[in-house]
């Protein structure tokens, strides 16, 4: 039997050790103002034992991670409809690449990539009275023992520099894959990216595309067995941008990064692992979450592979 909380420890010492390389994102000004040197990590068991170190009970914006859950509500209530409007295609370009949309006729690659995730926020907008509130009451249902809120300051931090997102948002439209009034979908958009968790919350969160068995406070199941396996294997091919296939090859799991330093990868059946540190490499992924997940993966030998 593994040693969860031996090998995080171990494992998070052998990091420490050696040079925080990278640089926070700074183009959001509310990310800027973080202490780059906090580093958390917390791994959740479908035995229910939860394991952490360093910062793992810190809040931090969640950024991207923030799509696989608004696109697992959307796919729980559109089902496979949303797959005539977003691709599940590694995209092979920037994440918030105008090009390839324009190659794709307004079309994302994928729901994890800024256009893929706006068509997204569309669809809830569309098929919800009110696509922010749902969004939050659905994640607070998955996390019952923690509020999880948007954070106002990030999310209009967001918005006044947000001009690369602006004219993507407007250019789906120009191509009739957005419904809704460009603003609206933006507002939305800019307030789910801002999402505030900690890594233990983070890892109860993503419980349900790891135990079968999950249910909901409402004592539903989240997603069906398709559905969850169909979002994990889009995880593994187009969760890290265009580093997904690096993070396949090291770490061997399904996950999703965010610029604000965070890595959820899970293990389906065994674990859920969440890890936080804010300076992002080059790729735009956190340097020392890429390490410590490559690690983990290695001293616990369980990767999916």
């Amino acid at each position: 039997m593994i040693n969860y909380q031996s090998v995080l420890q171990d494992t998070y010492q052998k990091i420490c050790s050696e040079e925080n390389t990278g640089e926070v994102a700074s183009y959001i000004p509310e990310l800027a103002k973080i202490n780059p040197d906090q580093f958390g990590v917390c791994v959740k068991t479908v035995g229910g034992e939860e394991y952490g170190v360093g910062d793992w009970k810190a809040k931090f914006s969640i950024q991207s991670i923030s799509k696989v859950l608004a696109l697992s509500l959307t796919y729980n209530l559109l089902g496979d409809k949303i797959w005539d409007r977003v691709g599940v295609e590694p995209s092979g370009n920037a994440f918030n690449s105008l090009t390839q949309l324009e190659t794709d006729n307004g079309i994302p690659r994928n729901p994890l990539i800024n256009a893929g995730a706006m068509v997204i926020c569309d669809m809830l907008i569309s098929h919800t009275d009110d696509a922010k509130k749902e969004l939050l009451e659905f994640i607070n249902q998955i996390c019952p023992d923690s509020k999880i809120e948007y954070s106002e300051k990030i999310a209009q931090s967001e918005k006044s520099v947000g001009y690369r997102n602006i004219a993507l948002c407007n250019f789906i439209k120009s191509f009739g894959n957005i419904e809704n009034d460009p603003q609206l979908v933006l507002d939305f958009y800019f307030h789910m990216c801002s999402l505030e968790m900690t890594c233990q919350e983070l890892s109860n969160t993503f419980m349900f595309l790891v135990d079968d068995n999950f249910r909901s406070t409402k004592g539903e199941k989240v997603l069906d067995m398709q559905k969850a396996m169909r979002l994990n294997a889009i995880m593994q091919t187009c969760g890290f941008y265009d580093e997904s296939g690096e993070f396949s090859f090291r770490v061997g799991l399904p996950g999703k990064s965010g610029v604000g330093g965070g890595i959820l990868a899970l293990h389906p059946d065994k674990y859920c692992v969440a890890a936080w540190s804010p300076k992002l490499n080059a790729k735009g992924n956190s340097s020392r979450g890429m390490k410590f997940l490559e690690l983990f993966t290695s001293k616990t030998k369980s990767a999916i592979f």
